[in-house]
């Protein structure tokens, strides 16, 4: 099976509203921002240049998620700890990068590299 699309889950919720209340929350307490996947990707307003051009050139198709919508898309992966980002084959969703690896994640360029590594390492194993 092929990868049809590579599925990103922001831990936070949607609207303008919301994103300015996490701009603020980035700016003065990053370490209790619930979302690093927003911290690596995002700057205070937009996505990062570095991760858009990334899923530009990676030739799939990129789907985003705030939580209540991926959760509403996605029951089976309800109880998944956000943020994640994951792969969809076949109609099953696979987590490429969890909750518990982004936690780990230093920055933009270490986020970039183990998501080509665990795409290549997911497409050699997908039939």
């Amino acid at each position: 099976m092929k990868i049809s699309r590579l599925v990103i889950v922001y831990n936070a919720n949607a609207g303008l509203l919301a994103g300015a209340m996490d701009s603020i929350h980035k700016l003065f307490a990053p370490a209790t921002y619930p979302c690093k996947l927003c911290a690596l990707t995002y700057g205070l307003v937009s996505m990062r240049g570095e991760w858009r051009r990334f899923l530009s050139g990676l030739g799939m198709e990129t789907v985003f998620h705030h939580h209540p919508d991926f959760r509403a898309a996605f029951p089976q992966a309800a109880d998944w700890p956000l943020p994640l980002i994951a792969v969809e084959a076949g109609g099953q969703l696979t987590q490429l990068v969890s909750a518990a690896d982004l936690n780990a994640i230093p920055d933009l360029p270490g986020l970039i590299a183990v998501v080509q590594t665990r795409l290549a390492q997911t497409t050699d194993a997908i039939p």
